[in-house]
């Protein structure tokens, strides 16, 4: 079963740990993990380090310690200074990496704003089981021609992290994606509802695989998968709140003309997901990203509670 153990020789010499995360994993204390991508490619200047702010200010709220992951300066950073934020808030020249990009980014010395990938692979190494994120990535529209299907998916089928996200970005594929994620193994889990989440919207339309009713619950499914000795990760669904929403028959237009554009543009790889956001939110004159922002605090929220209950189940 995972276990928070001082880090591997070869993995402390590239890494930085803030000092209030290094003192918390080493107590037993619960973390949060935090990703950087939704900073630097998520969302505009000065919102977007606000909300980063905000976020780590949530976990805090309910009981854990924030920990924001980025790669500056080719170091493995987890828990991150007001100076690295604003950095990754306002920096062109940090590139948005995935599990692949990380050996480049971190020998080259470059900067680098984590994915859920990347930052299920950083947590896991520093031994942080729970992390909070806005949606997953999946399998995108058309990929039986394309085979675009996000680096997130196989990443939790390998990594011991429980990801708390507004289910599947809405722009993607969801019911392949859940598919996907049935042959990896994952546990996909709504949080107290039935139905599957989409990002914006509280309904996909899709079954959801799994459910738990609280957080506790999800906690101990956690405690019972690691204890098992089944490796892999498992998607915790969080439905965005009911004020934030913006249901499906309103967002779907916006997407599918966000898609068009895009296509017409000849987007493709890494860049089509902060094209698609940031194309959303033109579209709907900011509502996306203010549901956004409300999705990924109720998502810190949440993860915080889990952390919490799973520390107390490994007291």
């Amino acid at each position: 079963m995972p276990t928070y153990a001082p880090l591997r020789p070869e993995v402390a010499a590239l890494t930085d740990l803030h000092p209030e995360v290094a003192d918390a994993l080493a107590g037993g204390q619960p973390v949060v993990a935090l990703e950087s991508t939704i900073i630097s490619h998520g969302m505009p200047y000065p919102q977007n380090v606000e909300m980063a702010r905000g976020v780590e200010a949530v976990v805090r709220e309910h009981g854990a310690i924030p920990a924001t992951v980025a790669v500056l300066g080719g170091r493995l950073k987890v828990g991150l200074t007001p100076d690295e934020l604003e950095l990754l808030a306002t920096d062109r020249n940090v590139q948005k990496i995935s599990t692949r990009d990380l050996p480049v980014t971190v020998a080259l010395g470059r900067h680098g704003a984590t994915t859920v990938a990347s930052t299920m692979r950083i947590a896991s190494l520093v031994g942080i089981r729970v992390f909070a994120t806005g949606g997953t990535g999946g399998v995108h529209r058309g990929a039986g021609e394309t085979m675009d299907i996000s680096a997130d998916l196989t990443e939790l089928a390998r990594t011991d992290v429980c990801v708390v996200s507004a289910g599947v970005k809405s722009i993607l594929d969801i019911g392949l994606t859940l598919e996907v994620l049935e042959t990896q193994g994952v546990p996909a889990i709504t949080l107290g509802s039935e139905e599957f989440p989409a990002f914006y919207s509280r309904r996909s339309g899709f079954a959801s695989p799994l459910t738990v009713a609280s957080e506790a619950e999800a906690a101990r499914v956690l405690h019972a998968k690691w204890s098992l000795g089944l490796r892999g990760g498992v998607l915790l669904a969080n439905p965005i709140p009911e004020e934030a929403e913006i249901p499906a028959e309103e967002i779907t237009p916006h997407i599918e003309r966000a898609l068009a554009d895009m296509a017409a543009l000849g987007l493709t790889g890494k860049e089509t997901t902060p094209y698609l956001l940031g194309r959303i939110v033109e579209i709907t004159e900011g509502r996306s990203l203010a549901a956004n922002i409300a999705l990924v605090r109720h998502n810190a929220a949440v993860a915080a509670r889990v952390a919490s209950a799973y520390a107390a189940l490994r007291a």
